[in-house]
């Protein structure tokens, strides 16, 4: 089935504690359905000191939203569903709000 969030894709958090904020996609886990978006569900993690990090403590680092839980922006900056159609020989991605393709 063809990815229709990709990694450089702008989207919105339409569940959880960040509703409603967007930001960028950084990564995709295709196999897990998963994303992980820039500066959104941040979570902290307790680590002990180790050898490459001496000082330990408390770190703050991005997780993973699962896919149906974002959602693509259009030209306008609105959440849109992705849907795909053959422009000359290529599949390309559109918006269906705008009908726009989509960049990515």
């Amino acid at each position: 089935m063809a990815a229709k969030i990709k990694k450089g894709d702008r989207v919105v958090l339409l569940a959880g504690r960040d509703k409603g904020r967007s930001g960028q996609v950084t990564k995709v886990l295709p196999k897990d359905g998963r994303v992980f978006v820039s500066g959104l569900n941040l979570v902290k993690r307790h680590t002990r000191p180790s050898q490459g990090d001496p000082q330990g403590g408390i770190k703050t680092k991005e997780a993973s939203v699962h896919v149906s839980n974002v959602a693509v922006t259009d030209s306008n900056g609105k959440p849109t569903r992705v849907g795909f159609r053959m422009e000359g020989d290529k599949k390309v991605r559109f918006a269906k709000t705008t009908g726009e393709a989509v960049n990515g």
